[in-house]
């Protein structure tokens, strides 16, 4: 994209844009904008060139037109919002009018130029027309964005409500009306918070509301056999400190949540990592690297404190009981030779600034470079010592021993037993802790260090959790309810046991630098699900003969997505689960066809390949949808819609077995690009065939359901998210704001600029 004239990022110095649906809805907006520019810097323009400017301005105020009624009405649903969103919807109107006018080549305001006319020849004003389009669509975005938080606070805040109600039941049969209630509620929140969590552009917050939902979804199990015992065991002290630790730690998981989804922390906290040794080494070479720039850029001091530091921080490493002499001795050592490296650095660099040195002299580069390479292999052998204790654990902690004893003598009522194994279980508890600490230490990302605290923490919390589990069974070795409960939180803790597997190798990834941060598009419907089968693949960029080759079939898959945007705009209900699913799948295509043209998010071959493995699996959950359907149609229809749902569900499997399969060679992964593309063609093909067919089914169904069902209000509609089942009420979680936004924005992109 060529540079605005509006510059980058945020166009308002008040307002942030946090989430990428907010980010990537202005993308076309700034693409369309910057055209209108550029345009201006050339003056001379044939009829035809004047004619195509003119149709973009006018695009782009016909979109803001419609965008800003949206806007407009989620004013009037929203009183709070009404005055703010009132006036930047003012603004964006007029801005749009501004540049309507500034494009329009009959209006007398171009003089001749060698016989041709020249538009834009107030370069100011379409400038300051810009600016402030940019400006106001951007805070109607952000102001729409609060209607999403508002819904994860209101759905927060009728689970809390509901959480205390469970806490104070006293019968089953209140307990399981409430519990009901309570689940689908639950249900409600996590699509909301796993949406959000999709949304955002921070990844430390991501991981954060990761760790928070994965709380969140394993207690709730925890809190159904919690209570049940509890209710059924009411004088048992082990059976109430199980329940109370689970309901402590569901708010405590829901508090999280609100920290990420507000920004705000209690008492003006910021939220701070504990810092980790490889933060630290990482900082200290930088600032050792950093000297060759200017010799005067830190005390010499701060060297050898930063190195300190780090030094002290390995003792959570050489103090450890766990930790094998061979390897205690060797960080040590390790250790004392950064020192010397460093101590020597700082001997060279007094040396060089008493000499007046205005750039490194050639003894102070071989120190430099010494340095980087002692702290290096401190990391190396703190990360070697790190990962080896953990894969050592999980291998030793496979089959599960100390769980599988605590079951048996809590059945047997062998109390004396659970007490023997119980120390066991704290013994392999406190292992598991230390081991995800030093894990964190190594980690590489901050995403992956948030990641291990998670992990220590559910270690933490879950070994007491499993002993007053199993102490009540021993307790009541009869009761199933007791047995059943101690299952699950036996199972929860071999989950997290997975979990630790995964996270180890996602560590030595990094490490090895096979992957850096993990990314998630906005398209994603869960983080962290597809990246396993595209780690052999390499991420390359296409030269330019390749971005040629491949433009005119990324054309057509660009007309592809405006015919689905086109018949999705035709449905009533916007929200239905096959409008949904190919709105998704029309904005992943077009993401696909902006990497054709050399723009957009997807930057490499392992980003599209990435994103089509996504593309696909939506697709087959559009025909799960399809499927669900054809069970209310006749029998012509059905054979109609399943015909066209085993066709997609075929070219979903093709797409998605080509990019799982690994290739090596430059020719190879470019047959690999273009293959995908042109599945991905075929797959919008089917589904602008089927979005139409569909629609005229839905209406015929819902008009002869008509008089069974009444109407919802505009409000319901757009702010609501119910849980039900069914092809014809399926509700989207996104929340309205952005998402309605998104939709009418993306007409700003039907006209391109040649």
């Amino acid at each position: 994209m060529a540079s605005s004239p509006c510059g980058s990022g945020n166009f308002d110095s008040g307002l942030e844009i946090k989430t990428r649906s907010v980010e990537q809805t202005l993308v076309p907006l700034v693409s369309q904008i910057t055209t209108l520019i550029n345009h201006k810097d050339k003056p001379k323009k044939s009829e035809r060139t004047q004619q195509a400017i003119q149709r973009v301005g006018q695009a782009v105020s016909v979109a803001v037109g419609r965008f800003v009624g949206v806007g407009e009405a989620i004013a009037v649903e929203n009183e709070e919002l009404k005055e703010e969103m009132g006036m930047a919807c003012f603004e964006a109107r007029r801005a749009g009018d501004a540049i309507a006018k500034l494009t329009d080549v009959g209006m007398p305001v171009a003089p001749l130029v060698d016989g041709r006319k020249t538009v834009f020849s107030n370069r100011t004003g379409m400038v300051k027309a810009a600016r402030m389009l940019l400006s106001s669509v951007t805070k109607v975005l952000v102001l729409a964005d609060r209607i999403v938080i508002k819904q994860i606070i209101t759905s927060r805040n009728k689970v809390l409500l509901t959480l205390e109600q469970l806490e104070r039941v006293s019968t089953f049969q209140e307990f399981v009306q409430i519990f009901s209630q309570f689940g689908n509620q639950m249900v409600e929140f996590a699509h909301l918070t796993g949406d959000r969590q999709n949304d955002l552009k921070d990844e430390n917050k991501k991981a954060r509301m990761a760790a928070a939902r994965a709380v969140l979804e394993k207690c709730t199990m925890m809190l159904l056999t919690a209570s049940k015992t509890c209710l059924r065991h009411p004088d048992c002290e082990s059976a109430r400190i199980n329940k109370d630790a689970v309901f402590h730690r569901m708010r405590f998981a829901l508090e999280q949540v609100m920290e990420i989804v507000t920004d705000a922390r209690p008492c003006g906290e910021t939220k701070v990592l504990p810092l980790s040794i490889y933060t630290g080494i990482k900082d200290f070479k930088s600032n050792v690297e950093g000297l060759r720039e200017g010799l005067y850029s830190l005390p010499q001091q701060a060297l050898s404190d930063q190195l300190e530091a780090v030094v002290e921080r390995t003792e959570d490493f050489t103090d450890s009981a766990y930790t094998s002499h061979e390897h205690r001795e060797g960080i040590l050592q390790l250790c004392q030779l950064a020192r010397q490296d460093t101590d020597r650095l700082i001997a060279a660099w007094r040396e060089a600034l008493s000499l007046n040195a205005k750039e490194v002299t050639e003894e102070m580069e071989l120190s430099i470079l010494k340095t980087c390479q002692s702290v290096h292999e401190l990391r190396r052998e703190l990360h070697k010592v790190a990962v080896g204790r953990a894969a050592d654990l999980l291998k030793l902690h496979a089959e599960h021993l100390p769980l599988r004893a605590l079951k048996a003598s809590g059945g047997e009522g062998n109390l004396e037993a659970v007490a023997e194994y119980a120390c066991t279980l704290g013994e392999q508890k406190e292992q598991l802790v230390e081991t995800c600490r030093l894990l964190c230490h190594v980690s590489g990302t901050e995403p992956l260090e948030i990641t291990c605290i998670h992990a220590e923490e559910t270690f933490h919390v879950t070994g007491p959790q499993i002993i007053s589990a199993a102490q009540t069974l021993a307790l009541h070795p009869s009761s199933k309810i007791a047995k059943e409960n101690l299952d699950v939180f036996c199972e929860a803790w071999e989950s997290q046991l997975c979990d630790m597997g995964v996270l180890l190798r996602e560590i030595n990834d990094v490490f090895e630098g096979r992957r850096g941060d993990k990314r998630a598009y906005l398209s994603l419907p869960r983080p962290g699900k597809h990246s396993a089968n595209l780690k052999t693949v390499k991420a390359v960029k296409l030269d330019t003969e390749e971005q040629s080759t491949i433009a005119k079939l990324g054309l057509e898959l660009r007309l592809l997505t405006s015919d689905v945007d086109t018949e999705v705009e035709k449905w009533e209900d916007q929200e239905q689960d096959i409008v949904r699913q190919g709105q998704s799948m029309s904005s992943m295509a077009y993401s696909m066809y902006l990497f054709t043209r050399g723009e957009g998010l997807l930057k490499t071959t392992m980003d599209l390949f990435h994103q089509a493995e996504v593309l696909s699996e939506e697709g087959l959950q559009l025909c799960s949808s399809l499927h669900t359907l054809s069970t209310l149609l006749m029998d012509e229809e059905k054979v109609v819609v399943l015909s066209e749902m085993e066709k997609l569900m075929g070219l979903c499997q093709q797409l998605q077995m080509g990019v799982r399969t690994p290739v090596q060679g430059k020719t190879a992964t470019f047959q690999k690009v273009d293959s995908s593309i042109q599945n991905t063609r075929a797959i919008m093909t089917v589904v602008t065939y089927l979005l139409p067919v569909c629609n005229k089914l839905v209406r015929k169904y819902k008009s002869e359901r008509s008089s069974l069902d009444s109407p919802q209000s505009w409000r319901d509609r757009q702010l609501s998210t119910p849980v039900k089942d069914g092809a014809l009420s399926g509700k989207n979680s996104n929340g309205f704001g952005v998402k309605s936004l998104e939709k009418h924005m993306a007409n700003l992109t039907f006209l391109e600029s040649k």
